[in-house]
């Protein structure tokens, strides 16, 4: 409380000042993104307030800006014969070059007649449709976001946002499982702490959002050399470092602490670094939660250009977390409960990785090696006694290694353009397991496998300049060494198609439809019997066809409204055999999905529509209205289509704000669904001893699998920043209100056995065999929850 106190006098003797007004520079090279050429005499504007500042490249593409004040500014770049370029809300700020490259894209619609005029929301010819780019200013001052991409993202259409403090991204009625992430280009496996092997997302977001550049979001109509993903691409910018001096920034923000730092090695390159630690088990044990996570992540990038003909880009990224049981937050009948039934876990993870891209006269190549590591550790002992090895109920230990390899070539010939590659990865997955599963019994098992996975991809783009017209069509082909039906590339043919008819110069329509396979969960792959044999080596690739259309208008003020229709049909879904439920049916929350022998018959579909309403940033105001409705089943065991876990059905989000004078801002973001499904407690057989006194949980009803709702999911979040810009450092002091309302939402509702006073569980007088059982109210855990942050760069 006194560290607390101390923030708020200095932010208060910080505020009492004004600061400086001074003038920043903004510096940049303009270059073609095909060979890397100088584009020379191309118009760079900087625009904030009705103002405009130009500036024009010389012969080798450079340019500078010198604005009379620190703020945020819209840039705008036109060339004839190339795509306008537009990045919104370029923040600069005084004793400080900002330092951007611009890669202009060749406009293969130039015809020597139209000049057209930079958009705020640009698209790509590959994906015209179910793509939104997030720029960081969007992502730093999100209400209620915490600087976390994840929770800005599921702001947007087609993102269905659970009631829990958990960020999965749940797209268009498909599993967290089905989205896949890219770095620079990079692949890395997860982007949040304390991951949920076998799915994804995590109660908070591994990337400091301060090493963040921009974030292309694709829902549908991926490009071929993105494989492996069903409702999902996450496609982000690192930002570059410092390329005038050595700088340094601290951030104190809800649940955690980061220091990065970045700048020139030579004149030929420049790096960024970070490290983050948390205190979020201080705001839990605050919060009486019964559970305390610690995380600790670090990040690097570092970027070597020896020519405008060649560069090379390293990346890495780790984490280390833990999650304790807080024993002490043990009064409520709830919290008991949580505290008997969720295991310690330990969780460190690595990706590392390099690309090499080499540019030539209408083309240009990129190759890509990575690693990376997960390690998963979690132990659960009956009533948490540890005395003796008896009480054991769960050890678990296991870890997946990818080592990944990718090339591609993009190439444009006159209004032709080209995209072909090639990836290769090897795979290993070890799982150590003991588990004793009521109904199942011991699962025990030691487990090994190592694979190898092989793809290729091509993508044709061609344009019709006189009509507007755009069509992309891509293939690609993917299999693996693992299993028999699983290794002909043939099976896994790829092939997708868009469509896009510009009728104005503001209103589009596009179209798209593909076929897309994600390989199933390393933790059904390796999952083994008790004597040793693989169970799943019949499996198959996850298959979804998409269907999509929409259309979309550009205001003249930095709008747009858009509205898209989608389809999605699954084929040989993984259905767990324990249980007879399918994977799409079970959910995920902390642990492992997926570790239980699996085939492949299970089918789904996913359908809906989105709306969208987004005001970049314009006169001050910004805001992003999206409302989505989305159906998502799939088959049980008598092939009924059952609400998978995924069927938020209806979601709406509004965020918007407003920047005032003296550089203050504030924003608000409010978030609705109408519930998820969830199956009840079988009362029956929970109640029995022999299953209580094995586990100490209730046991779900199959047969009325998804059948109950929780309540609808409401969150009002607030904000308000302001930043101070002094000589050589500056400020940005926020206060952050997540759920302002304090809205409760119904969440299922545990089952426990009712106990005496000294904590022992009774005994049904009617039957002997049985535990007396009772329900107990669950509500979301996330209550009002004030915040204070200070961001401070030098």
């Amino acid at each position: 409380m006194q560290t607390l106190r101390s923030f708020i006098l200095v932010a208060v003797l910080l505020i009492s000042k004004d600061a400086m007004a001074q003038k920043c520079r903004l510096s940049g090279r303009i270059f073609s993104s095909i060979n890397n050429e100088s584009v020379s005499y191309a118009v760079a504007v900087l625009k904030s307030g009705g103002q405009n500042y130009p500036a024009t490249s010389d012969s080798a593409g450079n340019f500078s800006i010198v604005v009379p004040k620190p703020g945020l500014y819209d840039l705008e770049v036109n060339m004839a014969g190339f795509k306008p370029f537009f990045q919104a809300e370029t923040e600069l700020k005084p004793d400080r070059i900002a330092q951007i490259d611009i890669p202009m894209e060749p406009d293969l619609k130039y015809i020597g007649e139209v000049t057209v005029t930079a958009q705020p929301f640009m698209r790509k010819d590959e994906s015209p449709l179910s793509m939104r780019s997030v720029g960081v200013a969007e992502i730093k001052r999100n209400p209620g976001g915490n600087r976390d991409i994840s929770k800005v993202l599921q702001s947007l259409p087609g993102v269905a946002s659970p009631a829990s403090f958990r960020n999965d991204l749940i797209v268009r009625g498909g599993s967290p499982n089905e989205n896949r992430f890219y770095l620079d280009g990079i692949e890395i496996p997860n982007i949040n702490h304390f991951a949920t092997q076998g799915a994804s997302g995590g109660p908070v977001g591994l990337l400091n959002v301060d090493f963040i550049n921009e974030v292309d979001f694709y829902s549908g109509a991926f490009p071929a050399n993105r494989g492996n993903a069903l409702s999902s691409v996450l496609d982000i910018r690192f930002k570059e470092g410092r390329a005038d001096k050595t700088g340094v920034s601290f951030a104190l923000g809800a649940t955690d602490l980061a220091t990065t730092i970045d700048g020139s090695i030579g004149k030929h390159s420049n790096f960024i670094a970070s490290y983050r630690r948390s205190y979020l088990q201080f705001l839990f044990a605050a919060l009486e939660l019964p559970f305390l996570p610690t995380y600790n992540d670090f990040q690097f990038k570092y970027k070597y250009k020896p020519d405008n003909k060649q560069e090379f880009n390293f990346i890495g990224l780790g984490s280390y977390d833990q999650f304790a049981l807080n024993r002490e937050a043990n009064e409520t009948e709830s919290q008991q409960y949580i505290l008997g039934n969720i295991p310690e876990n330990s969780q460190w993870s690595y990706t590392v990785g390099a690309s090499y891209k080499r540019y030539s006269a209408n083309s240009f190549s990129t190759f890509v090696m990575s690693r990376n590591h997960l390690n998963n550790q979690a132990v659960k002992y009956f009533n948490n006694d540890e005395s003796t090895d008896n009480n054991l109920i769960l050890d678990y230990n296991s870890q997946e290694i990818e080592n990944k390899f990718r090339f591609e070539n993009t190439r444009i010939v006159g209004t032709w353009k080209f995209n072909m590659g090639v990836n290769a990865e090897e795979a290993t997955y070890t799982n150590t397991t003991f588990n004793l599963i009521p109904l199942v019994g011991e699962v025990n098992y030691d487990s090994r496998i190592v694979f190898y996975k092989y793809g290729s991809f091509a993508q044709l783009t061609k344009t019709f300049p006189a009509s507007g017209l755009v069509i992309s069509g891509g293939v690609r082909m993917d299999a693996n060494t693992f299993g028999v039906n699983m290794r002909d590339p043939l099976d896994q043919l790829s092939p997708r198609i868009s469509i896009s008819k510009s009728i104005t110069d503001r209103i589009t329509l596009s179209a798209n439809t593909g076929r897309y396979f994600q390989l199933p969960a390393y933790t059904i792959l390796g999952f083994r019997h008790n004597d040793g044999t693989l169970a799943n080596t019949n499996i198959k690739y996850i298959r979804a066809d998409h269907y999509v259309a929409g259309a979309e208008y550009l205001t003249r003020k930095n709008g747009r409204f858009s509205v898209e229709v989608f389809y999605k049909q699954y084929n040989d879904y993984p259905f767990g055999l324990d249980d007879s439920v399918s994977i799409a049916n079970l959910g995920s929350d902390f642990g492992v999905v997926g570790n239980e022998p699996a085939d492949s018959r299970s089918e789904g579909f996913s359908r809906g529509i989105e709306f969208l309403f987004q005001q970049k940033l314009y006169k001050g105001f910004y805001g992003l209205l999206a409302y989505t409705y989305a159906e998502s089943r799939f088959t049980n065991l008598d092939d009924t289509y059952l609400p998978s876990s995924w069927d938020f059905r209806h979601t709406f989000s509004l965020t918007t704000g407003k920047t005032f004078g003296k550089n203050w801002e504030t924003g608000i973001r409010f978030r609705y669904n109408s519930g998820a499904p969830y199956t009840p407690y079988d009362v029956a057989e929970s109640s029995l001893k022999a299953n209580w006194d094995l586990t100490g949980q209730g046991l779900r009803d199959k047969q009325a699998l998804n059948t109950l709702r929780t309540g609808a999911f409401s969150q009002l979040d607030f904000r308000i920043d302001k930043k101070y810009y002094f000589k050589g450092w500056s400020l940005d002091v926020y206060f952050d209100v997540q759920n302002l309302l304090n809205t409760p939402t119904e969440l299922q509702p545990f089952i426990t056995v009712v106990r005496d006073q000294n904590g022992n569980p009774l005994t049904d007088p009617q039957d002997p065999s049985r535990y007396l059982t009772k329900e107990l109210e669950n509500t979301s855990n996330t209550s009002f929850i004030p915040s204070i942050g200070i961001i401070v760069e030098l």
